[in-house]
């Protein structure tokens, strides 16, 4: 399938196929709900939406760095390699890393706007000396760089059929929403890395601080004032996730099938944490197999239909504004 992907996407150096092949691996490896729904996108978008994974990935792997127990120092000069790698391909086409020189690629097909990654990658230098968020607004300041810029990453690579920036705040949000479906569900395990993402006043309005959820996370033992807590988090992102919905309508009819099932499948987690009582602390909520799979199904047949209907429609029916350029023209 891969190679398929790469030549439906025009990607034909032999250097670049490595590097695009490289972050779908990243993909399929750690990012299993998102795989499974970009595997629902037209085959010539597969590589870009890799693309941009991979390199998201390779950074946050630096800030998360635990296995090899380097100072944050250390995971500071790293993400600055990075950004001057990505800021040197992103002139020149090169770069060291291989989901450097294919997000750089990716950003060129694309006419993807530089401040985008530049603000990701502020964010991710704020997870080595932030721990914490005192209220929500500051939370959304963070996930602006964070999360909210990957959907706007993706919007020229999914094409829209209205103006880009009548979709651009339902992409944000989108994102914004997948974020904090991945806090409340990683609670603990960012715990573990000295961070609470859920904002401080949130949790206090509830009598929970973060001597009382390391306390939890220690003993296993529950607290009431922890699940009130964990289910205004889930409510607050259930509001982001409404925020985001109309927003699939907007996109390529084409895409809308992936996008859709991300979304589902991303709420599911949501819907694993409450079935399971809140208990985020002391064990991960996924999304079982079944439903996965059923997802998918779904996904495949609104896939089949959105392309019976492409094939039937009058070539002027509708516009889907998808600028991509041609590597090295701008």
């Amino acid at each position: 399938m891969t190679r398929r992907e790469l030549d439906a996407a025009g990607i034909t150096d032999p250097g670049l196929r490595a590097d695009y092949t490289r972050c779908r691996e990243l993909n399929a490896r750690y990012g299993r709900t998102y795989f499974l729904a970009t595997r629902l996108l037209p085959l010539e978008r597969r590589s870009a939406v890799h693309a941009l994974y991979g390199f998201a990935r390779w950074a946050d792997d630096i800030v998360d760095d635990l296995d090899r127990g380097r100072t944050p120092e250390e995971r500071d000069l790293s993400l600055k390699r990075l950004e001057g790698d990505l800021a040197h391909a992103l002139r020149t086409g090169g770069g060291d890393q291989p989901v450097v020189r294919a997000v750089a690629d990716t950003a060129d097909r694309y006419g993807i706007e530089v401040p985008l990654f530049e603000d990701f990658l502020a964010s991710m230098r704020s997870d080595l000396t932030v721990t914490d968020y005192p209220t929500y607004a500051d939370l959304r300041a963070y996930m602006h760089g964070s999360a909210a810029v990957i959907g706007l990453q993706m919007l020229p690579v999914l094409g829209t059929v209205v103006p880009r920036e009548e979709a651009a705040p339902h992409a944000a949000a989108l994102g914004v929403a997948f974020q904090l479906t991945n806090f409340l569900r990683d609670v603990g395990e960012d715990l573990d890395r000295g961070r609470v993402y859920l904002p401080a006043d949130l949790l206090a309005a509830h009598g929970v601080d973060r001597p009382l959820l390391e306390w939890s996370r220690r003993t296993g033992r529950q607290d009431p004032r922890i699940r009130a807590a964990f289910v205004a988090a889930e409510e607050m992102t259930r509001d982001v996730y409404r925020e985001a919905e109309p927003g699939i309508a907007m996109l390529d009819p084409r895409v809308r099938p992936c996008i859709r099932a991300a979304f589902t499948l991303y709420g599911g987690i949501l819907d694993e944490i409450a079935r399971q009582e809140y208990t985020v602390l002391h064990r991960r909520a996924v999304v079982s197999r079944p439903r996965r799979a059923a997802t998918a199904a779904a996904g495949i047949v609104r896939v089949a239909a959105a392309r019976r209907r492409a094939r039937s429609a009058r070539p002027a029916a509708g516009t889907v504004v998808l600028e991509r350029k041609e590597p090295g023209h701008g």
